[in-house]
């Protein structure tokens, strides 16, 4: 079973750092998850939030300031991560603002192309359908993750749609039938975000292809 940390190792470094992603590697995971939103000079940088407000010393939305200064505030770029990854775990990026799409669809190409990374260590998820349905569109090799914080037929319908490589749902919404039937139709199964002991035990239970956890060393 994949162990995948969630923002890096959240649980123990501060989320999508650097340190947190080093933390995370150090834990023999096999990938990590992250999220994106652009800058104002349209660097893809690794942030959850619209704003700076939670993670750093400073307030304003991420599309208000410029790489470099993001980068003084401890919030890295795409490029800088992949970088320190260096093909050690897969990367699962989350897009969180649409207009990010193209400019990690090419990060991701220009890793492959000069970095001589495969397609295989990337994944691409997003709650946005139409970011993945993009993704499918203008290049079908990237693998794409269908975020899901509800259990509805269309989600299924979905992944099929767009010929997903995975399902990743929110844990409590996940049984064993449910996962069955994505797992027969051809979807790994990520669930997040599973943290504690009780938790990851059900989950593992459901023979999922990988967990999502802010604590990754304990799958």
């Amino acid at each position: 079973m994949q162990k995948i940390g969630h923002r890096g190792a959240k649980g123990y470094v501060p989320e999508n750092t650097i340190a947190s992603f080093e933390k995370a590697i150090d834990l023999n995971v096999d990938g990590i998850e992250l999220d994106v939103h652009l800058s104002a000079d349209n660097q893809v940088m690794v942030i959850h939030d619209e704003t700076i407000d939670r993670t750093t010393t400073k307030t304003g939305k991420v599309k208000d300031w410029t790489a470099s200064e993001l980068q003084k505030l401890g919030i890295p770029t795409l490029e800088e991560v992949i970088q320190l990854v260096n093909q050690r775990c897969f990367i699962n990026i989350e897009i969180k603002n649409k207009k990010a799409t193209k400019k990690v669809i090419q990060l991701i190409e220009d890793a492959i192309l000069n970095l001589g990374w495969n397609y295989n260590l990337f994944q691409v998820s997003s709650f946005d359908w139409n970011v993945l349905e993009t993704i499918a569109q203008l290049n079908p090799s990237i693998s794409l993750g269908v975020l899901t914080e509800k259990l509805t037929s269309e989600v299924f319908e979905f992944a099929k749609k767009i010929n997903a490589f995975s399902i990743n749902p929110f844990f409590e919404l996940i049984d064993q039938e449910t996962v069955a039937l994505w797992q027969q139709n051809g979807f790994k199964v990520f669930p997040w975000t599973v943290n504690n002991e009780e938790d990851i035990k059900f989950v593992k239970s459901l023979y999922v292809k990988g967990i999502i956890s802010d604590f990754p060393d304990r799958i």
